[in-house]
């Protein structure tokens, strides 16, 4: 394959970044995606055979999708053509073909390696099709997004999905020390600094390396760096977060099935991180309402106004302080005794209005103004219940045609809502002629 230096007209004597210097040439050089690499894994597979499909690597930055892509080129001897979707166009799509199929005719494939590739539009991704189906290219497009939402399903089901990891702390100190070995000296930092500096690349193999290189070059032999001092070096980076992408919806998913099941260090924890990646406290805030309506509803009532109230107080606030009423919030929702009763019952309730179409209410149910509207029946019939002994008068407000009574919300037997079920009962019960005042019942239970 041609050095990418002499192919950018550069001397191969200009100094090299280090993560360039650092970059496998075969996949059993690569660190981390044993999934994929290690004894028995898919792409292992295909360098063995000899015969490399169209991939999609779908996973986070610096986790090797493009150092992959190089190397599979390398070892089954296909020309190595990169694009980014980022600062191309149809233009550079059609060079890229042209230029594939003049090599094809000369009997040499093309591994075409598209960084970003969900940034093409839907005509542009249906640009590669041709070309991939009478075997132009290989095409490996790399994306940070969830392939299922930014990518055609025609691209798709001519692709296999490569999903790749993040670093390990045992990958990231691998990478560590292949640096070391290429710079000849160990890194300037003290065990407990070389343990944060991990932390800090947050499975960023790309990161740990450009971070070692940054005081290779800012720090001698003689000087040790400790832990505190780190900072004077280096920019802290934030995690990994990306408030448009699949960050945004992993993370926010993470602290919602986190709140619902009743896991208030791990909600914490993810709100945390949402925080640290710069996520807007009033998008938190907005979701922390809808599991308080979704999640734990009726349950318990109080959930709807503490996080209301912990938005108000975030505007009040601002910020940092506003923060710590949302997590007030948040520890709330998660303690919370959790039903979904009332959001199985609003979905059914959708359901039924849908399928039953236009159907009048009751006579009972409506008033009657005027006397065409008395000659009618408006009214007839209906019963004032605060007149009637338990202050409840059993009438059906469901419409005449509807047939069997549906029954939509059905409490669950914890907080507030074994209460309301306890009232339910009662009504049903004076509705079957049964008109005694219910027994307490004794719970087992004073908890949630």
């Amino acid at each position: 394959m041609e050095d990418l230096f002499d192919a950018a007209g550069v001397s191969g004597d200009v100094p090299r970044p280090l993560a360039d210097r650092l970059r496998p040439k075969t996949i059993k050089e690569i660190t981390g995606q044993t999934h994929l690499l290690g004894e028995g894994g898919l792409l292992t597979r295909m360098v063995a055979q000899g015969r490399i499909t169209n991939l999609i690597l779908w996973g986070p930055p610096g986790t090797g999708k493009t150092t992959l892509a190089q190397a599979l080129a390398n070892e089954t001897d296909l020309h190595f053509e990169q694009l980014s979707a980022i600062f191309s166009g149809v233009k550079d799509l059609k060079a890229a073909f042209e230029h594939a199929r003049m090599r094809r005719r000369e009997g040499r494939g093309t591994l075409l390696f598209v960084d970003e590739i969900h940034r093409f539009n839907k005509a542009q991704q249906d640009s590669f099709l041709p070309v991939m189906e009478d075997g132009t290219i290989i095409l490996i497009g790399a994306t940070t997004e969830n392939p299922s939402f930014e990518l055609n399903n025609a691209l798709l089901s001519r692709s296999q999905v490569l999903p790749f990891e993040r670093h390990s702390a045992k990958d990231l100190e691998n990478l560590l020390q292949r640096a070391e070995v290429e710079i000849g000296r160990p890194l300037p930092i003290d065990a407990e600094a070389r343990q944060h500096l991990l932390a800090l690349a947050d499975g960023d193999g790309r990161m740990i390396i450009n971070m070692a290189e940054e005081l290779f070059l800012d720090l001698g032999e003689e000087k040790i760096l400790k832990k505190e001092d780190l900072a004077k070096v280096l920019f802290r980076r934030r995690p990994t977060y990306d408030k448009a992408g699949d960050g945004h919806y992993n993370l926010i998913s993470a602290l919602h099935k986190s709140v619902r099941g009743s896991d208030p260090d791990a909600a914490l924890y993810w709100f945390a991180r949402m925080l640290e990646g710069g996520e807007d406290p009033i998008y938190i805030a907005r979701r922390l309402v809808r599991m308080a309506v979704e999640d734990i509803g009726l349950a318990d009532p109080q959930a709807l106004v503490q996080t209301n109230a912990a938005k108000d107080a975030f505007h009040f606030l601002g910020s940092p302080e506003g923060e710590l009423a949302l997590a007030q919030a948040v520890l709330y929702l998660a303690s919370a005794p959790k039903s979904n009763a009332a959001y199985v019952a609003y979905k059914a309730s959708r359901i039924a209005a849908k399928e039953s179409g236009a159907l009048l209410p009751p006579k009972i149910a409506l008033n009657a103004p005027t006397s065409l509207m008395a000659d009618q029946g408006y009214g007839d019939g209906y019963i004032y219940d605060h007149d009637t002994p338990h202050c409840f008068s059993g009438q059906d407000y469901f419409p005449d045609e509807f047939g069997e009574r549906p029954h939509l919300y059905q409490p669950v037997p914890r907080g507030f809502e074994r209460e309301l079920g306890k009232r339910m009962s009662y009504w049903a019960s004076l509705r079957d002629g049964e008109t005694s005042e219910p027994k307490a019942k004794k719970s087992d239970e004073d908890g949630d």
